[in-house]
């Protein structure tokens, strides 16, 4: 008799508990996020080791992910010094492209930029990074080993190669490095060509350089390649259509708030028979580019179908360095279209190629010579003289 008693008082307390914990949770729910709550939560009571930092991230990333935009994404603060570096097409390092081994045994170097501290300390193309710092590089992923190379513009890094046989090694020196945006050739028949790598920072400048200095070597019309270009900034897109394209509308856009603009070219503008080469990974300020000279009647496109983004992002900080890149406004080509809507930009020329020829051009390890893509867009241009 007695237990029952005690066992009824102690259903009872619990029970306030409960009540009382529940009135608690309520009043603090109305105070704090979920979020928030959760993190507080995990704090207290977890019996693990939480690293709250990665888990803050982890949130972060999902929560953007979840709005369902392929356009918007989580940056890390750990990862933010590496998007402005895209951004501005130079980064700090020793100039070298590297992949990871299949088997694990070190790290390939791929490329050695022309004129870089690597190519000056004798790297070469086809060397095998198997210690950088005196850390071994097997099993190392690329992003591992370049957190390694990674430091301040002017100290070194140590890198132990294997060439054939022979182990070697170099003390390389960090330098800011520039990306070469534009790259000019001049092919037969007076063509020149011009391949973009990203709208970024100097993509302006190096053009408008390219097409000046293929001018003057004589070429009388044009191949602009924006393949497997991601884009960039809307105002070094504009830079290059005004130098292009005659007097009109260039871009028009729409803001969250509603507010709308548009960018206008002048009269002077350059006029000789043009094509531009796309696939399925030119996109952005790439797609626009094709889309604008395509409405001018400016060039023809070539290629395979874009990928078709119509919307704007902004980079937006926050407090502990990390920043989210949302998109906050669309865009339309001079006719109005949205690329988004549209699902990309349908060449004129449509020639499709198998993925081991689009990994080449992607690389590019395959002749101009032997790229039909570009071959058709010479034909095209030679039509149109």
């Amino acid at each position: 008799m007695k237990f029952r008693k005690f066992l009824g008082k102690s259903v009872s307390y619990i029970l306030v508990a409960v009540l009382a914990s529940s009135v608690t949770i309520a009043l603090w729910g109305q105070r704090y996020s979920k979020l928030d709550q959760l993190k507080s939560i995990i704090e207290k009571h977890f019996i693990g080791q939480a690293d709250m930092g990665k888990a803050e991230d982890a949130a972060a990333a999902a929560m953007v992910m979840a709005l369902g935009d392929r356009w918007s994404y989580y940056i890390s603060a750990e990862d933010y010094a590496d998007y402005l570096e895209n951004k501005n097409n130079a980064y700090v390092g020793i100039g070298i492209t590297i992949t990871a081994r299949e088997d694990g045994a070190g790290v390939d170097i791929q490329e050695v930029t022309p004129g870089s501290s690597a190519q000056e300390a004798g790297i070469l193309p086809g060397d095998i990074i198997i210690e950088a710092e005196g850390q071994s590089t097997a099993g190392m992923t690329t992003d591992q080993l370049k957190d390694i190379v990674r430091g301040e513009a002017g100290t070194q890094v140590s890198l132990t190669v294997l060439r054939g046989e022979e182990k070697m090694l170099f003390f390389v020196q960090r330098r800011e490095i520039k990306v070469t945006v534009a790259a000019g050739e001049l092919l037969p028949d007076n063509i020149g060509y011009i391949r973009i790598a990203n709208f970024n920072t100097n993509c302006a400048k190096e053009t408008i350089a390219q097409i000046e200095s293929l001018r003057d070597k004589g070429a009388d019309k044009f191949i602009f390649d924006v393949r497997n270009n991601p884009g960039g900034y809307v105002a070094e897109m504009i830079e290059v259509l005004d130098y292009l394209l005659p007097e009109g509308v260039l871009y028009r856009d729409l803001d969250y708030l509603g507010n709308e603009g548009e960018e206008k070219s002048d009269a002077a503008c350059l006029e000789l028979p043009m094509a531009v080469l796309v696939n399925g990974n030119s996109y952005s300020a790439a797609e626009f580019f094709a889309a604008c000279l395509h409405e001018f009647d400016w060039a023809t496109v070539v290629g395979e179908q874009t990928t078709g983004k119509g919307h704007y992002q902004n980079a937006i900080q926050l407090s502990d360095g990390s920043a989210v890149n949302l998109s906050t406004g669309k865009y339309f080509t001079p006719s109005g279209t949205n690329l988004t809507e549209a699902g990309g930009l349908t060449p004129d020329v449509v020639v499709e190629v198998d993925k081991e020829t689009a990994a080449l051009i992607q690389a590019q390890a395959i002749p101009l010579t032997e790229d039909v893509q570009v071959q058709m867009a010479m034909e095209s241009v030679m039509k149109n003289q």
